[in-house]
């Protein structure tokens, strides 16, 4: 243990100030523990999928978890088990009864067994990394696309960045739960942060406007800078009897005017 412990911290790639050493310890003791047991009644089989490996296995999913939340990569994760090579080797090279044949299929049985497990830590770190992608991602969409109460049954979708179907979807979602939530009878959902409108962008628009119709809410799209409305003449895209407002404040108004508020400048005196 001890020995395998000091080849772990030799190790030139292991970045040892992200795993602190209690931590080192308690996992190598159980993976130890574990793999002594595994291979203590038959060391012929070396096939990882056969319930006797279920327990080691379990472990070395655990142990990547924990060594991919301190920061550190499949390749130092992976060490950790190859690490174990050298110190069992020179522990039966000491046993005067083991006889060089013994020792190189020794060597060939290590060598299979300790690969197999560092390629499922490589694949444990994979389809973890890959989860957590994966759910970053669809934090980020949420984040994306707040859909702000603007006032009593008024909505306002600010929408910043690229459009796509996913984040379409999302972005479709969000708008209807919020008028079902809110009972709000017009949303503006306003683009002055999309760099630009191509076709696909523009159906993205109208299928979220159509969605909204559905369920009792005018839409209004403000935001639409020259360039765009530009680019959208040349592209022949059209929203038809959607509404459309230059900028943001111009789609408040209207849409105050659509729920019946008057809006009125006060004069103050100096």
């Amino acid at each position: 243990m001890e020995a395998w412990i000091t080849e772990q911290k030799a190790t030139p790639t292991l970045r040892s100030e992200l795993l602190p050493e209690t931590d080192m310890r308690q996992q190598s003791a159980e993976f130890l523990s574990e793999l002594k047991q595994a291979v203590k009644t038959n060391f012929e089989s070396l096939d990882l999928k056969e319930s006797r490996w279920d327990k080691l296995r379990t472990i070395i999913e655990k142990i990547t978890k924990a060594r991919l939340r301190f920061g550190l990569t499949h390749v130092e994760t992976s060490l950790f088990v190859l690490t174990i090579k050298h110190p069992l080797l020179r522990i039966a090279a000491k046993d005067k009864n083991m006889s060089l044949g013994n020792f190189l299929e020794l060597i060939t049985k290590l060598d299979i067994l300790l690969n197999n497990l560092a390629i499922s830590i490589v694949d444990i770190y994979i389809r973890n990394r890959e989860e957590i992608i994966k759910r970053q991602q669809e934090e980020m969409l949420e984040l994306s696309t707040p859909v702000v109460k603007l006032w009593d049954k008024v909505l306002t979708l600010p929408l910043i960045g690229t459009l796509d179907s996913a984040r379409t979807q999302v972005v479709m979602e969000s708008l209807l739960q919020a008028i079902v939530d809110t009972q709000s009878t017009v949303a503006i959902i306003d683009i002055t942060g999309v760099p630009t409108v191509d076709t696909l962008v523009a159906q993205h628009l109208m299928k979220t406007v159509a969605a909204a119709r559905l369920m009792g809410a005018d839409c209004i799209i403000s935001g639409i800078r020259p360039q765009i409305a530009q680019s959208m003449v040349h592209l022949g895209v059209s929203f038809n009897d959607i509404i459309t407002k230059a900028t943001l404040a111009d789609a408040i108004r209207y849409a105050f005017r659509l729920i019946g508020i008057r809006l009125m400048q006060e004069e103050v005196k100096g």
